[in-house]
C-alpha cells in the first residue's frame, strides 16, 4: 500500500470505538505524508478505527477506466458503457474511502469488531479475526447503504514478510463472503462500488471499502 495524500482526501470521520464507547479522532490526525495518527491504548479489548474521506475528483482516460472497472469486478458500469457505445469515452468520478482497522490490545476479546458503523458502503466481520487462528474461516458481509450487496467483487489481501496474496470472491446474495485464514500476519478486505454521481461535473461516484486486522 501507499500512504494516502490526506490534502486531496481529506477526513471527513475519523472515529475511535470500543467496549467503552467511542471517541472523535479527526481533530488529532496530522496532515503530511507518512504516519497521521497516533494512539495510546489505556486498556485490553478490540479497537476499531474507522475512517471516511471526502469525495475526491478524478479523470481517467477511457482505457484504464475500462480496465479499472474490469479489474474491480464493475461489470455492471462496463456493461452499461458496451450498451451506450462509450467505451471510449473518458471518465470523470469521485471516489470517497471507507476504511477500517481492527486491532487488539491484550486478550480481552470483545464484540466491538462487528459495530455498524453506518458508511455508505461497509465491510463487517461475522466473527472477531483475533479469535481466529490459522486453518480457520472468516465470514465478512459488505453492506451498501445499509443493505446486503449481492454479487459484488472482493478482494481479500495477506501479507507475509514482503509477499503480498490476493484472492477474488464474489458475495452471496446475503452480502457475505466466507474465506480461510491461510497464514498469521496482516489481513485486508475491501470492495469497490460504483454508483450514477450526483453532482453535474461527473459521471460517476465510486465507494472504497476496506477492513484490516491481523492473525
Amino acid at each position: 500500500g501507499e500512504f494516502w495524500d490526506l490534502n486531496r482526501n481529506k477526513p471527513v470521520r475519523a472515529e475511535l470505538h470500543r467496549v467503552s464507547g467511542s471517541s472523535e479522532l479527526k481533530r488529532d490526525i496530522i496532515i503530511r505524508k507518512g504516519n497521521n495518527l497516533s494512539l495510546k491504548a489505556d486498556q485490553e479489548g478490540t479497537y476499531l478505527v474507522a475512517f471516511q474521506s471526502n469525495s475526491a475528483f478524478i479523470e481517467m482516460g477511457s482505457e484504464a477506466f475500462n480496465e479499472y472497472l474490469k479489474e474491480d469486478g464493475l461489470e455492471d458500469i462496463l456493461n452499461e458503457r458496451k450498451k451506450l457505445n462509450q467505451l471510449d469515452k473518458d471518465s470523470k468520478e469521485y471516489y470517497t474511502r471507507f476504511a477500517k482497522l481492527l486491532v487488539q490490545v491484550g486478550d480481552n476479546k470483545d464484540d466491538t469488531f462487528k459495530k455498524v458503523i453506518g458508511f455508505q458502503y461497509e465491510i463487517i466481520p461475522v466473527q472477531n479475526p483475533y479469535r481466529l487462528k490459522t486453518g480457520d474461516y472468516l465470514q465478512c458481509q459488505v453492506f451498501f447503504e445499509g443493505k446486503p450487496a449481492s454479487h459484488s467483487l472482493v478482494k481479500v489481501w495477506s501479507k507475509i514478510e514482503n509477499t503480498t496474496f490476493l484472492q477474488n470472491i464474489y458475495t452471496e446474495k446475503d452480502g457475505t463472503i466466507r474465506f480461510p485464514i491461510s497464514t498469521r500476519g496482516e489481513w485486508m478486505v475491501s470492495s469497490v462500488k460504483m454508483i450514477k454521481s450526483e453532482m453535474e461535473n461527473a459521471d460517476y461516484h465510486s465507494l472504497w471499502a476496506s477492513l484490516v486486522f491481523g492473525i
